[in-house]
């Protein structure tokens, strides 16, 4: 109940607080530069140009602490030893090249970056198709949205258990192994099996966010006008023809943005694979391997060193899925 109590008392504190600030910081704005007496039109001109800063003050200030600061940080860190006491200019880069796990990280998460994106955007165009067409089709959507309420880590725990190996002799009770041995198949260790086992991990992150690319996806071919589809019946196009040729074409930005924010998700994986393997049997990602360095390995300067390759990694598709959102929004 303690933790009831403080977590209600932060959300009460933070609503209020923030209204408060807001009318405070317009009423002394207002106070300091009132829209009367001879000066009213500078007055105001001045009062339109500093209101905005005053909204948006408290982000600024918040994403300066939290992230323009840690960055500058990781870099300082990621030239010092493990301490963080003493200088050792680029080995902590050298090391990286050549570390064995790092390549591995490299490798996998490179596969997600294949399969994972492309899966999860294809399932979602796929079903946003489908569910538009059927009479059930929100209820339909509901189930498919579902898996996006459950945290990685909830999810992960689900599907361990799908993928559960109990040992010869011993019930299985996972589903792929009770499916495996109903059809007189020999039940697998399948998240020890390599590389079967990063697939199998793949799985569960395409199960969580098809459910969010359909539903942008349904949104944009809602939004497709019927005159374009109606005259393509006329000329006598195939449903297929409709959806490949004249559908598919005029949401290719959504599609884009869609899969790049999937993609920036990937890059940063961690809980499914922290939960599942440990980063064991060749599933390493990059940030499984920065938190083992920092938290097991007590390495700073090494850790440091991973998340900043994590960061150069994310930082252009954040800047193209961004330009290409605010042209699709124009």
């Amino acid at each position: 109940m303690e933790q009831v109590f403080w977590a209600l008392a932060t959300i009460v504190i933070g609503v209020f607080g923030c209204v408060l600030y807001f009318y405070l910081t317009n009423l002394l704005l207002d106070l300091a530069l009132p829209g009367r007496g001879p000066n009213a039109g500078r007055n105001i001109n001045r009062a339109s140009a500093i209101r905005p800063w005053l909204f948006m003050g408290p982000a600024i200030v918040l994403l300066s602490v939290y992230l323009v600061y840690p960055v500058i940080n990781s870099v300082w860190l990621s030239l010092r030893d493990a301490t963080g006491d003493n200088f050792v200019g680029l080995d902590n880069y050298v090391w990286l090249v050549g570390d064995r796990k790092f390549l591995e990280s490299m490798r996998n998460n490179m596969m997600w970056l294949v399969v994972v994106p492309a899966a999860s955007t294809g399932f979602g165009l796929l079903a946003a198709a489908l569910t538009d067409r059927i009479r059930w089709g929100n209820f339909a959507k509901s189930l498919i949205f579902m898996p996006m309420a459950i945290s990685f880590v909830g999810a992960s725990v689900i599907w361990k258990f799908i993928y559960d190996y109990r040992g010869e002799g011993l019930t299985e009770i996972g589903l792929l192994n009770a499916i495996v041995v109903a059809i007189s198949g020999v039940a697998q260790g399948w998240i020890t099996i390599e590389p079967l086992n990063s697939f199998l991990l793949m799985v569960v992150l395409i199960w969580i966010q098809t459910g969010f690319a359909m539903v942008i996806l349904s949104a944009a071919l809602r939004g497709i006008p019927e005159e374009t589809v109606e005259a393509a019946v006329i000329d006598g196009a195939s449903p297929l023809q409709i959806f490949f040729r004249i559908k598919v074409p005029q949401i290719w930005g959504t599609i884009a943005v869609v899969w790049t924010t999937i993609t920036i998700l990937v890059l940063k994986v961690f809980d499914i694979v922290l939960a599942m393997t440990n980063g064991q049997w060749g599933t390493q990602v990059l940030a499984n391997l920065m938190f083992d360095w920092m938290f097991r390995g007590a390495d700073s300067g090494r850790a440091s060193t991973v998340a900043l390759v994590i960061m150069v990694l994310v930082t252009p598709i954040m800047i193209w899925n961004i330009r290409n959102a605010k042209r699709e929004m124009q």
